[in-house]
């Protein structure tokens, strides 16, 4: 069989955003690793189960409905109109209807990789509801939240959305994936309310550990090679205007605004609070990775180096701040997904070269280069409406929930840990019940007698001490 240079081209795109999904499909794994890092012991099984539920409901719902709310045609500016429960044949087409505007992948494949994307922002809006939330409501809000998603992403990323005929800039999903998730997450968080322990009587915060700081280090560095499949996969395939292997680019500016944010947040935690705190670093670089994703195909890299920079320094300042509003967000979604997400997509109207606006055939150039506010302008306008959308649909739902059935575990079981009380098992069982050549056995000498002798006689621990920031 001897293929043409367009469908050399087609196979070529094909097999790179299939691989650019996975690698989005792996930031999974590092959201389990940096999660279960950043919260407690007696909960790190239930978080891990959580990441898995993600991906399973994210994939079957936006199969089923999101894809067609999102990208299917006959729609109007506000949610697509056709192809719900794909079939065959129109997975299998390349630029035709119900999935037209993917002209140079299957549809199957523009599938794979936006249902990853659905995937990831879902992940974010456990973060700020972690150790306190009933398992149902991760099956029910992540079908809702995945409904919302899909139709935000109409708006942006589908031509007959009403932002993207305005054109309004977010490359791979500042606003679409981590500014929604961050919202939501926000809901969440306020509706529940904080942890058991984590504020005084008189507001004052006090530090709830997460247990393993290699853990979140591991998870940081798995997303943010991950990220190299969600920001130059959205090329969503090998040419992008009139620029071939425009993808490399993209990387690039991906990868020195991650760096920059690691080091600004790094500077800035040196000087707010006296010490280069590893978990404001990593939040640094998760932060940088989330402004640049709507920039990333717009701006020169010493942009997207400054644009990393302010996120770090955001990171940071951000996770203090919403702690003294007395919102107990264990992993800092609000900060580093919700702000980073706001700068970034503010950012891409003030930086955006007008040569590569043209190239990607999306809004215009930035004020920095036109002198002209209109960019900024549509990219605020766009914030302000997915916030109001996103926030109200999402506080509406849990604020249901939440009446109806309660959405927040009652406080013996919080005390006690989601591990046993959401899934009969233990994410670290040996601290917390006998096992047989576990801590506490001669199996482990003298230090397995010392821990016998300070454990607690009961299996079930008590709520920790808060000794550190959260």
């Amino acid at each position: 069989m001897t293929l043409t240079n367009k469908e050399l081209v087609i196979a070529t795109s094909t097999i790179w955003v299939v691989v650019a999904a996975i690698l989005v499909m792996f930031m999974q794994a590092g959201f389990a690793f940096l999660e279960a890092g950043l919260t407690r012991m007696k909960n790190v099984g239930h978080v891990a189960a959580k990441n898995v539920l993600v991906l399973g409901i994210a994939s079957i719902v936006y199969y089923l409905v999101g894809y067609g709310l999102a990208f299917g045609d006959g729609g109007n500016a506000i949610v697509g109109g056709s192809g719900f429960f794909p079939s065959v044949d129109e997975l299998l087409a390349i630029g035709t209807s119900p999935f037209s505007w993917f002209g140079s992948i299957p549809a199957g494949a523009g599938y794979l990789f936006q249902v990853v994307f659905a995937a990831v922002a879902l992940a974010i809006v456990w973060g700020a509801m972690a150790e306190r939330t009933k398992l149902w409501v991760y099956f029910a809000f992540g079908v809702v939240f995945t409904l919302i998603y899909s139709v935000v992403s109409h708006w942006i990323w589908h031509p007959d959305g009403w932002l993207f005929a305005r054109g309004m800039q977010d490359f791979a999903g500042s606003t679409v994936v981590h500014y929604q998730g961050a919202l939501a997450a926000l809901a969440g968080a306020l509706l529940l309310g904080p942890r058991i322990g984590k504020f005084s009587a008189d507001g004052k915060p006090n530090a709830i550990p997460g247990h393993n700081m290699a853990f979140v280090t591991l998870g940081v560095i798995i997303l943010w090679f991950g990220w190299f499949g969600f920001n130059p996969g959205s090329t969503l395939g090998v040419v992008t205007g009139d620029k071939l292997g425009y993808f490399a680019y993209v990387a690039l500016t991906t990868n020195v605004a991650a760096a920059a944010g690691a080091l600004g947040a790094v500077a800035v935690s040196w000087i707010v609070i006296k010490k280069p705190d590893l978990s404001m670093m990593l939040n640094g670089v998760i932060a940088a990775l989330v402004a640049i994703t709507a920039a990333s195909g717009f701006v020169a890299p010493w942009a997207a180096i400054v644009i990393g920079a302010v996120a770090g320094s955001i990171a940071v300042l951000g996770v203090l701040g919403v702690e003294r509003l007395l919102v107990d967000d264990p992993i800092g979604a609000v900060s580093v997904h919700g702000l980073a997400g706001v700068w970034g997509t503010l950012a891409t109207g003030i930086f955006a070269v007008p040569a590569l606006a043209d190239n990607l055939a999306t809004g215009s150039g930035g004020l920095w280069y036109t002198g002209s506010f209109h960019q900024l302008g549509v990219q605020a306008l766009g914030l302000l409406a997915v916030g109001i959308f996103t926030f109200s649909a999402s506080f509406g739902a849990l604020w249901t929930m939440k009446k109806t059935f309660g959405i927040r575990v009652d406080p013996e079981v919080e005390t006690a840990g989601l591990d046993v009380s959401e899934h009969g098992m233990w994410g670290y069982p040996e601290f917390y019940i006998p096992v047989p050549g576990g801590y506490g056995t001669e199996s482990h000498g003298h230090l397995g007698l010392a821990h016998a002798r300070s454990a607690p006689a009961h299996p079930h621990p008590q709520a920790e001490p808060a000794l550190e920031g959260s």
